[in-house]
């Protein structure tokens, strides 16, 4: 196998391991990165393995707010061989850093943390991996944000930088239009985190469907964007229909 190689950023836990989970099972060979989350990635393999009787992946570890790093995973991922034979199927954009805090106590590092991760890494990652992306006819799929347009208290600095994540790709687009298809997914909520239950508990009572979704809900529809031939600059909202309501 190999003949389908897809890189998934921040694919140790949560949506990103659903996703691996779920390409993995497809056929896909999977470069699961992670920062520091390697048990839970090789554990993901390692069932993944057993599932399906065959090796679907391996495990690329990389600081994606370092360049260096970052230079090197696209090194690694493109030299593969693998990679080499047959391009690269798909990018997924997913690492993420998911905290709350008011403006005033948000300081310039954090932000920058954030810019870094949610937006030059998809930057320099696509960039790089363009030529193995056309040679497989692959495509890019990024993960969003349904707070587009709206204003969350204490996140000013997550919903700012994953704005301008949407921006790029819809950018990217129509530049590499014929050539890369490229599209986003928007979760709504799918998986709280722990400090903010009560929030989420109030979301979930204006979401028309009345319930959270599942990370394998965002799995099938990233599986869905990086297959289909004729989309692109398309934003998926997985969100139970929340998109239409107000905030």
């Amino acid at each position: 196998m190999g003949e389908r190689p897809v890189l998934i950023t921040g694919a140790g836990q949560r949506l990103g391991a659903a996703t691996a989970n779920r390409l993995m099972d497809e056929g896909c060979y999977v470069f699961v990165h992670v920062r520091s989350s390697i048990n839970q990635a090789e554990a993901l393999l390692a069932a993944a393995a057993e599932r399906n009787g065959r090796r679907c992946g391996e495990v690329v570890v990389a600081d994606l707010t370092d360049d260096a790093a970052m230079e090197s995973l696209v090194s690694t991922v493109t030299n593969h061989e693998f990679v080499a034979e047959h391009g690269l199927h798909g990018l997924i954009h997913n690492a993420s850093f998911y905290s709350q805090s008011s403006f005033e106590e948000t300081g310039l590092e954090t932000y920058r943390s954030l810019v870094r991760l949610h937006m030059e890494a998809p930057y320099v990652l696509t960039q790089g991996l363009l030529p193995a992306l056309e040679q497989g006819g692959g495509s890019v799929v990024a993960i969003v944000d349904t707070s587009w347009g709206r204003a969350w208290e204490g996140l000013a600095h997550y919903t700012s930088t994953k704005a301008g994540l949407r921006q790029l790709m819809l950018n990217l687009a129509g530049e590499l239009i014929g050539r890369v298809r490229v599209n986003c997914l928007a979760p709504g909520a799918i998986m709280a985190a722990d400090w903010e239950a009560e929030h989420f508990a109030s979301v979930l009572e204006k979401v028309p469907l009345g319930r959270s979704g599942k990370a394998e809900d965002i799995a099938s529809g990233v599986s869905f964007l990086l297959n289909h031939p004729t989309l692109s600059a398309h934003v998926l909202h997985v969100d139970g229909g929340w998109s239409i309501h107000e905030q």
